[in-house]
């Protein structure tokens, strides 16, 4: 392949990996503000509605290991448009969900079938992309977050308020079902097994599933990120599924405005996951842990700086520097594993890394509600929970070992 076809081709893997992740975190995001009229129709209170959040996050998490493995197994191709698939299907049926029981258990399944999504794409990436480009590729991949955190909550509300919640899931599932078709065009996805990959020191699949998978188990890098992985989880997912309903019932905000002014901290968020990729891919190596443990601080003011904040001004300015910090802490988590790391065992690298954050998505919307029902309504022991997050990402970071040559494959040191 020439030199200019190689950097198209990245170009369109780049945007294809985009678009995916846009609409699978369009598909996420939804939820937040959908829950206000489901908790309605059902009658949910506070932590029961913080359990249908939740959920989603269990089943993600579940896949985060076996998508990573099917991934290096496989091809990422095959996972990546499987995942599409699945995850529009589920979407389509929360929309006709007959009961609490039935939403619990689409949600779940929901959540398996787009958890190989993001192990397969960083595999991708490790595999089509120059690695003093993966930081930027991997900024691009990750703020589709932010931008359908910007299209999300205007598009939902509107939905919610001429269509209801139902029509909504349907019309986003049958819209994930085409963008499923360009992924099988584009991508040109098989399910030929890539043992022929065997060469002058590059494991095979069998390879890999015996030896490097149990010595990424043993390597402190990874632990320390799933650690740090975590802790944004926690505080990212904890804020974005419960500002919706704070700002309504807490700040007395109508949904219409509340799309608008929810749009502004998200590209905030667009713009920064950005920045956050090219000054990642800059950096002399090894600083990463400063930029992280200063990162993850800084949250933890922010976030205290918001919840006591005496004016909604005053809160959308302060949830607008969440995703400052957040974008730097994502780029660096999710980048050192296909940068530190043999592209071999990308995929398992960052399926496990990535675990930190799932399951921290479950535990936050569920816990947080249950923390709310228990202080009467008050955020209060809310915000000090999200602050020691803060500070566990602080002292992750502050471990983190600064290396700069990549772990060897199937021979990967125990030092991190």
């Amino acid at each position: 392949m020439s030199r200019a076809a190689a950097l198209t081709n990245s170009k369109m893997i780049i945007f294809m990996l985009f678009l995916g992740n846009l609409f699978s975190s369009f598909d996420r995001f939804v939820i937040n503000y959908g829950i206000v009229q489901i908790s309605d129709e059902f009658q949910l209170n506070a932590s029961a509605s913080g359990f249908i959040l939740s959920i989603f996050f269990l089943g993600y998490a579940i896949m985060q290991v076996p998508g990573g493995w099917l991934s290096d197994r496989f091809g990422e191709k095959i996972v990546l448009f499987s995942s599409i698939v699945g995850f529009s299907l589920f979407t389509a049926l929360t929309g006709l969900a007959w009961s609490v029981t039935a939403l619990l258990i689409i949600r779940l399944l929901f959540g398996v079938a787009e958890g190989s999504f993001f192990p397969a794409g960083s595999k991708l990436i490790s595999t089509s992309i120059e690695e003093n480009k993966r930081s930027r590729a991997m900024s691009i991949f990750l703020s589709a977050l932010t931008v359908a955190g910007v299209a999300a909550p205007i598009l939902t509300t509107v939905f919610l308020v001429q269509l209801g919640w139902r029509t909504m899931f349907i019309i986003i599932g049958g819209c994930g079902l085409c963008i499923a078709v360009l992924y099988w065009i584009v991508l040109k996805p098989n399910i030929k097994n890539q043992s022929t990959r065997s060469k002058t020191g590059v494991a095979t699949p069998e390879q890999l599933t015996k030896g490097s998978f149990k010595r990424l188990l043993k390597t402190p890098l990874i632990w320390r990120l799933v650690i740090a992985s975590f802790g944004y989880g926690f505080i990212s997912w904890g804020t974005s599924s419960w500002i919706p309903t704070y700002l309504v019932k807490e700040r007395g905000i109508s949904l219409s405005s509340l799309g608008l002014l929810q749009m502004i901290p998200a590209l905030t968020g667009v713009i920064f996951f950005l920045i956050a990729g090219v000054i990642m891919d800059k950096m002399k190596s090894g600083t990463e842990k400063w930029l992280g443990a200063f990162s993850g601080i800084a949250l933890a003011v922010t976030v205290y700086l918001m919840f006591h904040a005496e004016t909604i001004t005053g809160v959308i300015v302060f949830q607008c520097l969440i995703p400052v910090f957040s974008a730097f802490l994502s780029v660096i988590i999710y980048s050192l594993p296909i940068k530190r790391l043999p592209e071999e065992t990308s995929g398992s690298a960052v399926g496990l890394v990535n675990i930190g954050a799932q399951v921290a998505g479950f535990a936050a919307p569920l816990g947080i509600g249950l923390i709310i029902d228990s202080f009467n309504g008050s955020y209060d022991g809310v915000v000090w929970l999200l602050c020691a997050f803060g500070l566990l990402i602080f002292l992750s970071f502050l471990t983190l070992q600064s290396g700069r040559k990549p772990l060897a494959i199937l021979n990967i040191p125990e030092g991190g």
